[in-house]
């Protein structure tokens, strides 16, 4: 007999969320931006032409977080980024407005207490332990 999967409960609605490490976070975002790095080589000389880089992160964000809720970066890091309402994903256009807000720096680094930066706030998303 098979019983029903309890659906998750959505971090929001969570009173035991606990939001994962700064150094996770942090972690992923180096992987991220080394990929993004090598990417933009195939266009662009990222050293003179500071926003290839950019670009790519932004549009990688938008595409892996739209999409899958993780980035490369997030998913050897074993974090992802959901609605904070419903934890589902949060689609193409929050994420791409995530990515240019992250791309931004001071977004990110107004957190509250769940740690979630300002571009976090302003998209709905929240970042979770997977």
């Amino acid at each position: 007999m098979t019983t029903p999967h309890a659906r998750p409960v959505p971090p929001a609605a969570d009173p035991t969320f606990t939001p994962p490490s700064l150094g996770r976070r942090f972690g992923a975002l180096i992987i991220d931006w080394v990929l993004c790095l090598l990417v933009s080589n195939f266009f662009a000389d990222p050293v003179r032409d500071s926003w290839a880089p950019v670009l790519v992160l932004v549009l990688e964000y938008g595409f892996f977080l739209g999409l899958f809720a993780q980035t490369p970066g997030m998913y050897i890091t074993r974090i992802r980024c959901v609605a904070w309402a419903d934890g589902g994903r949060i689609g193409l256009l929050r994420a791409l407005l995530r990515g240019l807000l992250l791309a931004l720096v001071v977004p990110a680094l107004l957190m509250d207490g769940h740690r979630r930066g300002l571009h976090d706030r302003l998209t709905g998303s929240v970042v979770t332990a997977v």
